[in-house]
């Protein structure tokens, strides 16, 4: 009877087990939790501010986090680089109830933040990692600057300064390279000086919708960040951006008697111009083709077009940044250049001045006439700039062979 009674519960137990099994089965394959939704934009602001802008760059990252405490955008990452000398970091600003706390993302050391692969390493921290997904980007690269010219030709400033170690600074064709592999930026704004000239805004095109600057010096206190963030982390808000960096600078303009300012409102002036890029190729395209074989004397050109560089013609640093209408509109019929202005203006998506600009040389000089975008037009066609020149894309895009340069 023991056997028996044995094998009985065994087959009781075995078809509990197997009914209780087949009850369990899931009916379908179980889903994977759902992927984070990237946010709505990052933007990276880049302090390249080991020189003697360092106290004015500390300045605006202050500025930085009261206009995000201000703000009211959400689903965003604000990235800040902070090179002011000393150790280096890539922070993210976080707004925390009625605060505003520094969130350290990689610490550095001591570098070169005008390097290419110390640039290029932070874009990638910054636009590429998966923490920081988003559905747009921006990029504000804040230093010295000094338009296309390439290093060291002559003794300017060109993209970044770096003094740590030495003095260092970036060709544009090398803040290009730095940006290969990196997702497409609604706005690049360089908070330096010389920086919206066409060869610059040329170079760019493929890799931002718009491109801001100033043709000519650059308020040393920097943009004011405290009015401007909201627009800065808004998509598609570049010409908002602008207005508001004029707006504020012309209310200190205005308030105050010009010729001096302090750390806290730059009273001296300011301008300040955005490019559609989508425009850039039809318009060196039209470019070409307008430019006449037969032009002017270069030295006859200069003397027809306002200069934003103020510093002296005989000095090392000297360039020649000259207003672009100006310049076409000399080289060009009255018919042609009311065709090339036409697509001019199509490009300049705004564009503003104080009726008076600061230049550290040459101190307060008037802007009256001016459209906002620089153009090279050499000294001397035999100089190294000149040569230089010659290698930039917007030298062949343009047609400029045609005027002998």
């Amino acid at each position: 009877m023991r056997s028996v009674f044995s094998w009985w519960m065994c087959a009781l137990f075995i078809v509990f087990f197997a009914s209780c099994g087949e009850g369990d089965e899931p009916v379908g394959p179980v889903a994977p939790d759902k992927p984070a939704e990237p946010a709505r934009r990052t933007v990276l602001l880049y302090f390249a501010a080991d020189n003697n802008l360092a106290p004015y760059a500390k300045t605006d990252l202050e500025e930085a986090k009261a206009g995000l405490l201000a703000s009211s955008v959400e689903g965003i990452h604000l990235l800040v680089y902070c090179d002011f000398g000393g150790d280096v970091r890539l922070i993210e600003l976080v707004k925390e109830g009625d605060a505003v706390s520094e969130k350290v993302i990689r610490e550095y050391g001591e570098r070169n933040s005008v390097g290419v692969d110390e640039t290029r390493e932070v874009f990638s921290d910054a636009f590429t990692h998966p923490d920081y997904e988003a559905e747009s980007y921006a990029l504000v690269y804040w230093s010295h600057g000094d338009g296309w010219i390439p290093y060291p030709v002559p003794s300017t400033r060109w993209i970044g300064q770096d003094k740590g170690e030495g003095d260092k600074r970036m060709n544009l064709s090398d803040f290009i390279s730095t940006l290969e592999g990196m997702p497409h930026l609604d706005f690049i704004y360089f908070d330096a000086c010389f920086m919206q000239s066409i060869e610059v805004a040329y170079a760019l095109r493929e890799y931002t919708d718009y491109y801001m600057a100033s043709p000519t010096e650059t308020p040393g206190t920097g943009a004011p960040y405290e009015r401007i963030l909201s627009a800065m982390l808004t998509e598609g808000a570049s010409v908002e951006m602008a207005d508001i960096y004029y707006q504020t600078y012309e209310t200190y303009y205005n308030g105050t008697v010009h010729g001096g300012y302090t750390t806290e409102d730059w009273t001296a002036g300011a301008s300040i111009c955005v490019l559609s890029t989508a425009e850039l190729e039809s318009l060196a395209s039209l470019t070409a083709q307008l430019l006449p074989e037969d032009a002017l004397e270069v030295a006859d050109l200069r003397s027809l077009s306002f200069n934003y560089d103020k510093r002296s013609k005989n000095s090392s640093v000297y360039v020649g940044y000259y207003d672009w209408d100006d310049m076409m509109q000399a080289l060009l019929d009255e018919a042609d250049y009311a065709t090339w202005k036409q697509a001019f203006d199509a490009s300049v998506a705004y564009w503003a001045t104080t009726p008076m600009n600061y230049s550290s040389s040459a101190g307060m000089f008037s802007m009256e006439g001016t459209s906002g975008i620089s153009h090279y037009i050499p000294q001397s066609l035999t100089s190294d700039a000149a040569a230089a020149y010659r290698d930039t894309e917007w030298y062949e895009a343009a047609g400029l062979a045609k005027l002998g340069w």
